[in-house]
């Protein structure tokens, strides 16, 4: 019961870097999401901006909410 209440037991660990540097696990997520995001969004570009799309605005944001949350499972099953 210890291990999944210690820090130690987490799938993602925050990372300190020196004495003052936090990078609180999202970050981490939040960057690789944001790789997976320019990869889909060079992809899809041409059909979100085509007129098909009712808000290609919101349809990219969407799609960056759905790179972050793949970023996340990604680390998540790395670890």
């Amino acid at each position: 019961m210890n291990a999944l209440l210690s820090p130690s037991g987490m799938p993602l660990q925050d990372l300190v870097f020196g004495a003052s540097v936090y990078f609180p696990p999202l970050f981490r997520a939040v960057l690789v999401g944001f790789f997976i995001w320019l990869v889909a969004h060079r992809l899809l570009r041409g059909w979100i901006y085509s007129g098909e799309v009712w808000h290609p605005t919101l349809m990219d944001l969407s799609l960056f909410v759905i790179s972050v949350c793949l970023g996340m499972m990604l680390l998540v099953s790395i670890r």
